[in-house]
C-alpha cells in the first residue's frame, strides 16, 4: 500500500470519526434539553401539554430559563392568534339569544389576551440588566391579564354553551369554542408559571 493510498484511508476514517463525534455531541445537547424542559415543565399545572408543546425546539431552547419561558410566550401568543380567529367564524353560528353575548365577549377577550402576549414578548426581549426587575413585573402583569381574560371567556362560554334554546348548533358553536379557549388557557398558565421561574433562577 503507498503512501497516498494509506493517507485517504487516514482521512476517511477521521472524517467518519469527526461526523459520528458531532452526532453523538448533538444527541447529547439533545438529551440534556429535552430533561431540562421536562423538569421545568413539571413545575406547571398542566405538565404535559407544557412538555408536548415545547419539546419540539428543544434545539432552540438547550438550558436556558429565559429561552424556555420565551418560546413558551411564542407558543401562547400563536394558539390565542389562532384561536381568534376560530371563535370569531363560530361567533357567527352562535344565534341562540343565551349564546350570542358570550360568543361576541369572547372575541373581545381573546383579542385583547393576544395583544397582552405580544406585549410580553416585547417586554421580553429587553429582559436585561437593571431594568430586569421592573420588566419582568411588566411580563407577569400582562400574562397574568391574558390568562384572565381566557379564564372569562371560557366561562362564559361555560355557562352559555347549555343555555341555547333549542339551537343544536349554536350550542355546539359555542362549545368548541369553549374548547378552544380552554387549550389556550393551558398554554398561557404554562407560560406564567415559567415566566415566574425567571425570578427565582
Amino acid at each position: 500500500m503507498d503512501s497516498r493510498h494509506a493517507l485517504a484511508i487516514l482521512l476517511t476514517l477521521l472524517l467518519f470519526s469527526a461526523r459520528a463525534c458531532a452526532r453523538a455531541h448533538h444527541r447529547h445537547i439533545k438529551q440534556n434539553s429535552t430533561n431540562f424542559i421536562r423538569t421545568s415543565c413539571s413545575a406547571t399545572l398542566y405538565p404535559q401539554v407544557c412538555y408536548k408543546t415545547l419539546s419540539a425546539y428543544a434545539s432552540t431552547i438547550r438550558v436556558s430559563p429565559l429561552q424556555l419561558a420565551q418560546t413558551a410566550l411564542n407558543v401562547s401568543l400563536s394558539c390565542a392568534r389562532t384561536t381568534l380567529d376560530v371563535v370569531s367564524n363560530l361567533s357567527k353560528a352562535a344565534e341562540a339569544a343565551a349564546v350570542a353575548p358570550a360568543m361576541s365577549d369572547c372575541v373581545e377577550n381573546v383579542g385583547d389576551s393576544a395583544d397582552q402576549l405580544r406585549q410580553s414578548l416585547e417586554e421580553m426581549r429587553g429582559l436585561v440588566g437593571p431594568e430586569f426587575g421592573e420588566r419582568i413585573g411588566n411580563i407577569q402583569t400582562w400574562v397574568s391579564a391574558a390568562l384572565t381574560n381566557e379564564d372569562t371567556c371560557a366561562d362564559a362560554l361555560r355557562g352559555g354553551a347549555g343555555e341555547g334554546s333549542g339551537g343544536g348548533g349554536s350550542d355546539a358553536a359555542a362549545e368548541e369554542a369553549r374548547r378552544q379557549v380552554e387549550s389556550l388557557g393551558q398554554l398561557t398558565s404554562n407560560a406564567l408559571a415559567l415566566v415566574n421561574r425567571l425570578t427565582s433562577d
